[in-house]
């Protein structure tokens, strides 16, 4: 395994993550960990498909192998030639789900995670997004340090290395560099010592800590310590600083923190099962399905249906509430994978009609409400709209259990820019008429807020306000803050 990293030369595309992120240290030298690591990411899969990674370390040297594809099809050692756990050895690691949806193709083998060094010092993984990466540049240009070619993964990863090669400890190196570190970022560390997990001051992404058998977990979500039987003990806290090492796990905290966790993670992101702020994900989100029910129009409809598999729970609460009956009137096949095609519209609703295919039985003649958790392009929703009336609907009316979105994420998902965005500049009514369905409604804004149960106050809503939390520096060029009604 030369240079102990390994990864397959699979043309990549350009990064645009919603990223989970893993980490777990073993001090009674009781699991397998690279097992136990995979078995993690493979809970967090939702949040990325693209490609995995991990890095272990016995204390001398850090393993790391990553390539693309899903969890399950990275780690499959049934063939000892390509991959076989051992080459994963030690009582800690490091793992990463990567998640991207541009286009277009880059320098092949690069920027997947966890980022490791030439002399396998220290390994990095991040879920998050740096929107100015001016004051790490300038650091790493101070110090003479190459920068180019890289992400902001991997400068933050740079940045580390260099206090560390200057003496510093991993842990005094993040508390150093936390200073450079601008955006939003749930970000975890590991050399031949320690575990370091960081959390930036408003806490954007999600990262709890758990136990299992005397060993220490950092995970992008809760739902991967429950697959592991793990116990959930807390959060990271906005602005701390969490470090594992043989002796346990300890905190200190790095600079005030205000608690802003993005909105979307209860709208869409994170798995229905974890617990985001003390709330069962989705429970909120049958809940903003039954708030959707009282404060819409109920069309004399016949059924209510959801895009699956994220609409599912807004449609059951909405079908609760209304009286309207729930039908499954489009089955998804989970199994078509991401698509690699061009871009164009021909080939996007091939992809779509791929993994989605309407019932005609259920449809036939019936007034349909679509219960959806969002709409951003609006791509799908018109091709899923011409779907349903091909199956014989005859009314298609569109039920978005969160306001309008108006504003690009700056903080780690990918979305488009705000000119892309269908509900930056149109109306309900226009949506309606550009994806040829009867009618479009969108939750109020404060009703999706009380629908969530969590207070304003300790969410980041710029996708739906243009408050942004955390400064975006020179990306504030890019759009015109709109707030949704």
């Amino acid at each position: 395994m030369a240079g102990k990293e390994v990864f397959t030369d699979i043309p990549q595309r350009k990064i645009g993550e919603k990223c989970a992120v893993f980490g777990i240290y073993d001090t009674k030298g009781s699991l397998d960990i690279a097992r136990t690591t995979a078995r993690g990411l493979h809970a967090l899969q939702h949040r990325g498909q693209e490609a995995s990674g991990i890095s272990s370390s016995d204390g001398n040297t850090i393993y790391t192998y990553k390539r693309r594809g899903l969890v399950n099809q990275v780690f499959d050692d049934e063939d000892p030639a390509i991959f076989s756990f051992d080459m994963l050895p030690g009582n800690r690691a490091i793992g990463h789900n990567r998640y991207a949806t541009s286009r277009a193709s880059f320098i092949k083998g690069c920027h997947l995670q966890p980022v490791i060094d030439e002399e396998n010092v220290l390994a990095a993984a991040h879920n998050g997004n740096e929107p100015d990466l001016e004051s790490i540049a300038k650091f790493l240009d101070e110090r003479g340090v190459d920068y180019q070619n890289k992400n902001d993964t991997e400068m933050m990863h740079v940045t580390l290395l260099d206090f560390i090669k200057r003496g510093a400890s991993l842990a005094e190196a993040m508390e150093q560099a936390y200073r450079l570190f601008k955006g939003a970022f749930s970000f975890i560390a590991m050399d031949d010592e320690q575990i370091v997990g960081i959390r930036d001051k408003c806490g954007i992404r999600p990262f709890s800590i758990g136990r299992l058998n005397g060993s220490y977990i950092l995970s992008s979500e809760t739902c991967a310590l429950d697959i592991l039987n793990a116990n959930y003990i807390r959060d990271v806290n906005p602005g701390e600083m969490v470090i594992i090492d043989e002796h346990g796990l300890r905190s200190t905290s790095l600079g005030e923190g205000h608690q802003r966790l993005d909105v979307f993670e209860f709208i869409y992101f994170a798995r229905p099962d974890s617990m985001l702020l003390g709330k069962r994900v989705g429970l909120a989100r049958t809940e903003l399905g039954r708030v959707s029910a009282r404060e819409m129009k109920h069309n004399n409809a016949d059924i209510v249906i959801g895009v699956p598999d994220s609409g599912t729970p807004y449609a059951i609460g909405f079908s609760q509430e209304s009286g309207i009956p729930y039908a499954e009137g489009l089955v998804k096949n989970r199994y078509t994978g991401r698509s690699f095609q061009k871009p164009d519209k021909s080939s996007r609703e091939v992809e779509i009609r791929a993994k989605l295919n309407p019932v005609r039985e259920v449809l036939y003649n019936k007034i349909v409400l679509v219960e959806d958790d969002s709409m951003v392009r609006a791509t799908v929703a018109g091709i899923v709209t011409a779907m349903l009336r091909e199956a014989g609907a005859r009314e298609v009316h569109w039920k978005i259990s969160s306001s309008r979105v108006r504003n690009p994420d700056f903080y780690g998902i990918d979305t488009p820019s705000q000119s892309e965005l269908i509900g930056a500049d149109k109306c309900p009514k226009e949506i309606s008429e550009y994806i040829g369905a009867d009618s479009v409604e969108f939750l109020e804004y404060d009703s999706m807020i009380r629908g969530i149960g969590v207070a304003e106050s300790l969410l980041s809503t710029s996708s739906f306000t243009g408050d942004y939390p955390i400064d975006i520096g020179k990306r504030w060029g890019e759009f015109v803050p709109k707030r949704a009604n």
